[in-house]
């Protein structure tokens, strides 16, 4: 890692680029059925490798993917949260996913709203998208806690565009003025 990298800083939690370190927290989010429901579904360690390659690839390709989030308490690999906007991706989406040892905690809000900031701030978005299964209602709440609202049905770019999602967001203006 290099000292340009970011690493944000909650109360609670470091949100910092995935490392190789990751595989056993992304290998065990994507192996419990209920962690990975929303995220593509049970998937093997293999798959978790190329997931996490693919985050680490974005952040060289893109400047930016989703953040490794670890407990600061505890050094505990909690999730994935952060800005991501693959090819044909209808916005520029912030999205978690957290293991489910960490749901409750109020952790995704926590991150989210780090990750919000640095991507109004640093990559200079003007809106911000959570594309979220309708079915998804733990993940609704922490769009509505950040203030993002229902916008309406959204189109995921081949092979999930057979995924239906909603598309929830807001404005860099809007965050900035519910966080003043």
């Amino acid at each position: 890692m290099t000292s340009n990298v970011p690493v944000l800083e909650t109360a609670r939690l470091l949100l910092r680029p995935p490392l190789a370190e990751d595989l056993e927290g992304f290998a065990a989010l994507m192996a419990d059925p209920e962690s990975a429901r929303f995220i593509g579904g049970v998937q093997p360690r293999t798959m978790a490798w190329r997931n996490l390659c693919v985050m680490a690839g974005a952040w060289s390709l893109q400047g930016f993917a989703m953040f490794s989030v670890l407990e600061k308490a505890t050094g505990a690999w909690v999730g994935r949260v952060g800005p991501w906007k693959p090819e044909g991706w209808p916005g520029t989406e912030l999205g978690w996913a957290l293991l489910r040892a960490h749901w409750g905690k109020g952790y995704a809000t926590e991150a989210a709203e780090a990750a919000m900031d640095w991507a109004f701030e640093h990559l200079g978005w003007t809106d911000v998208i959570h594309c979220i299964v309708p079915e998804n209602l733990a993940s609704q709440e922490v769009a509505r806690r950040l203030g993002s609202r229902l916008r309406g049905p959204g189109q995921l770019p081949p092979p999930l565009d057979s995924v239906r999602v909603d598309l929830w967001g807001q404005s860099r203006d809007a965050w900035r003025a519910r966080r003043a």
